[in-house]
């Protein structure tokens, strides 16, 4: 939403309390002046085994803010299917959480991923941490399904890059100001009162979309066992790129300079 070269098409939600989660947005939209951003609620269940992720620990953090709770469930795919037919060849899918929206979206419609300019995922673990990621193994047969799908271009950000962009909770209360990133800080309190830092998963995903040197990749071809979801590389043909270093401090530069205006 802050960043100036972005046009942000859309915001879908997956797994779980997918209204609770589409209320989260919603909150953070409003803060954030853009309650013009289509809001969507996707599929609740993992598509065939998996624990999905029943809990939603966030919203509480924003419940007492105006949002709605009756968004209509599983209405993501088409609202993806239809967005992305209306913009052919312009849109880049973010993906940041599981991938029961987008399986079935791929599997509906196999010419989508050829519509898109790009699809960008914070997903997998490719050289460590024992192949294992949540957004993957929370859903394993929908990562299968994308993984095994035909598409053009694929850039993942597995967790082995996104864990070096973190910091401690002291840092982030002094340095999330202004009324979304203060929310934003709200929210993460409930990570505080287990873990002593907040990584930056998801907007490291986000942020390289527009400065894709924040990162070094590798190019070829990403395999994720459907059954659990371990996630495998292997360099040289193929349309994956996944990353592979990451300049830790010139990403949270670019956060900031951006998050702050």
């Amino acid at each position: 939403m802050r960043q100036p070269r972005a046009e942000l098409l859309g915001i879908t939600t997956v797994t779980g309390d997918v209204n609770k989660r589409a209320a989260i947005a919603e909150v953070l939209c409003r803060i954030a002046g853009r309650e013009d951003i289509p809001i969507v609620a996707g599929r609740s269940d993992a598509l065939a085994h998996g624990p999905g992720q029943p809990w939603t620990a966030q919203y509480e953090a924003i419940s007492h803010l105006p949002h709605r709770l009756d968004r209509q469930p599983n209405s993501a795919v088409e609202f993806m299917r239809d967005t992305i037919r209306s913009r052919p060849g312009e849109i880049t899918l973010l993906t940041i959480g599981p991938f029961g929206n987008i399986a079935l979206l791929f599997a509906l419609d196999p010419e989508i991923p050829f519509l898109l300019k790009n699809i960008v995922s914070m997903a997998g673990a490719f050289f460590g941490h024992e192949n294992h990621e949540w957004n993957c193994k929370c859903d394993p047969a929908a990562c299968g399904i994308v993984a095994a799908s035909k598409r053009p271009t694929h850039t993942w950000f597995g967790l082995d890059v996104t864990l070096q962009c973190a910091l401690p909770a002291d840092e982030i209360r002094q340095q999330f100001t202004g009324d979304l990133l203060e929310c934003v800080a709200s929210m993460a309190e409930h990570w505080f009162s287990h873990t002593p830092h907040l990584v930056f998963h998801d907007p490291l995903a986000a942020a390289a979309i527009f400065e894709p040197h924040l990162c070094d990749y590798a190019q070829g071809r990403v395999i994720s066992t459907p059954e659990d979801a371990h996630t495998y590389f292997e360099s040289g043909p193929g349309n994956d790129r996944v990353a592979a270093t990451i300049k830790s401090r010139e990403f949270f530069d670019h956060f900031f300079r951006v998050m702050h205006g």
